[in-house]
């Protein structure tokens, strides 16, 4: 009796142990169920596009006697009431949030000057920007509260779409989320007198995207669970305005696209499907437009697209989910389901002719690599670049002004990534072995490179050298910049070795 009451025991036990597993299995498999049907956003369809199109002012400038452009750039704190009746706390370039557009034209000479109005330190970096490594704005370049800064430089290079934001090591991410960033837009001769839309804020429209999320009133910067590639909104304004639209009164409307969110990719099209022209990418206009209906970009990536509008007629600018960020984990968790109803474009009833779109824009200011001094690989890991993350007192590369390399970078990673570089423009020579298609054939300074994915790069770094003073390559899903997804690199004449860059902290110490 004494062993059947023992059996009748055991078998109890190993019936609830079973029952207290397949209820905890069924629990783990219900809660991931969950998570992967709720995981993908999409506002398609639901936005009423009720506000007017902010459109930043073009920044106010002076010329000193020597023929120096000055500008004045406040970073200052601020509300904001993107929500009506809600008032959210900002930071911004000469306002609440955001900054004013600056332009200038190639050949001039510029001087920025910079005041940090805030309580924390932080630096403006000119992101595509050609020019000495001590005024480009990177984490050696830091802005004390209460201090000003006020790099200059001359201009040199094509017309193009630039863009500003800080880069504090460490920081990055929280500082852009705040509203930090403008456009810097580049002209020249050449471009002025292509029959392209120029009339800013009219038929030449900056259009910066921004993914984002509200807790109340103020900003949710949370990461969402599973989300390595960082913060991802679940919903988006243009140019600091919640659900915009713009009125179009001419029959060409140029979109001056730049992806100023943090991790999220976005591949753009219009609601319609129809098909627009691409002129231009990060450094300056193609060699002839590209007809096409989805244009992808990556954070801190910009395009110029030009699109035909009919009178009378609306059509949205749309964010389509797209297959491109690896495995489904990634695309489900990173953002690759999501779908966004951006920006309503409304024509008026009656529009202005616009001329035909030149069918050539000029030549490309990038190296074809044929003759490459030298070449170089980078491997993308979230924990660092090749096998080491980001320290600001270490000199990772050091380049020979003057000279054009070769640079292969891959993804070893799962997780998507991108790749910018400061300084120069770079031709992508490949992709994956092959020829990169129609929208990565122009200048460009930042490029996407999926989880698996091998692009080569070819650039010409012609200084000035500066063995002391570092330039940056990082990934600019900022939530890995500020991780350690970055290195530093000096540009030496021939011949000299690098120097010690500036007194500053290793990752960690933001």
């Amino acid at each position: 009796m004494a062993k059947t009451g023992g059996r009748r025991r055991w078998k109890r036990i190993l019936i609830v142990t079973a029952t207290v597993v397949g209820v905890f299995v069924a629990l783990l498999g219900g809660g991931f169920a969950w998570l992967w049907t709720t995981a993908d956003v999409s506002t398609v369809g639901k936005v009423d596009f009720s506000n007017r199109l902010a459109v930043p002012p073009l920044a106010k400038s002076t010329v000193d006697k020597d023929g120096t452009r000055v500008f004045d750039l406040r970073m200052q704190s601020g509300h904001k009431e993107f929500n009506k009746g809600r008032r959210t706390p900002t930071w911004g370039f000469n306002g609440d949030y955001l900054g004013p557009t600056l332009r200038a034209e190639r050949g001039e000479k510029v001087k920025v000057r910079i005041a940090n109005r805030l309580k924390e330190a932080s630096t403006v970096h000119w992101h595509g920007m050609h020019l000495p490594a001590r005024m480009d704005g990177g984490p050696h370049q830091m802005v004390e509260p209460g201090d000003t800064w006020s790099p200059r430089w001359k201009i040199d290079q094509p017309a193009s779409t630039l863009w500003y934001h800080p880069h504090p090591h460490g920081a990055t991410e929280k500082h852009v989320q705040r509203g930090l960033a403008g456009m810097f837009l580049v002209d020249d001769k050449p471009s002025s007198g292509l029959e392209l839309p120029k009339k800013y804020g009219v038929d030449d429209v900056p259009v910066i995207v921004q993914d984002v999320k509200f807790d109340g009133a103020d900003f949710d910067h949370g990461h969402g669970f599973m989300q390595s590639t960082g913060f991802l909104g679940d919903r988006t304004m243009v140019n600091g305005t919640m659900k915009p639209y713009q009125e179009v009164g001419d029959e060409l409307v140029r979109l001056r696209l730049l992806n100023a969110s943090t991790a999220r990719i976005y591949d753009f099209g219009l609601s319609d499907d129809r098909e627009f022209a691409l002129v231009g990418t990060d450094g300056g206009l193609l060699e002839s437009p590209a007809r096409m209906n989805r244009i992808q970009l990556s954070p801190g990536e910009r395009a110029e697209i030009v699109v035909r509008m009919k009178p009378g007629e609306k059509t949205v600018l749309r964010s389509y989910s797209h297959d491109t960020y690896g495995d489904a984990w990634q695309q489900r968790f990173s953002g690759g389901d999501d779908s966004f109803d951006i920006l309503q474009l409304r024509a008026a009833d009656k529009l202005r002719p616009s001329p035909e779109i030149p069918g050539e824009l000029g030549e490309l200011e990038v190296p074809h690599g044929k003759d490459s001094a030298r070449e170089r690989f980078f491997e993308l890991r979230t924990s660092g670049i090749n096998g080491r993350a980001m320290d600001m007192s270490r000199v990772d590369e050091t380049v020979t002004r003057g000279t054009t390399e070769t640079w292969t970078v891959r993804n070893e990673d799962g997780v998507p990534h991108n790749f910018h570089v400061h300084d120069v423009q770079f031709r992508v020579l490949e992709v994956n072995g092959r020829r990169p298609p129609a929208e990565l054939r122009g200048a460009k300074d930042t490029v996407f490179v999926p989880g698996g994915t091998t692009v080569k790069l070819a650039m010409r770094f012609d200084g000035p050298a500066d063995p002391d003073t570092p330039y940056m390559y990082h990934c600019h899903l900022l939530f890995h910049e500020d991780g350690g997804m970055m290195g530093q690199f000096v540009v030496v004449d021939k011949g000299d070795k690098a120097g010690r860059p500036p007194a500053g902290h290793g990752h960690g110490d933001h």
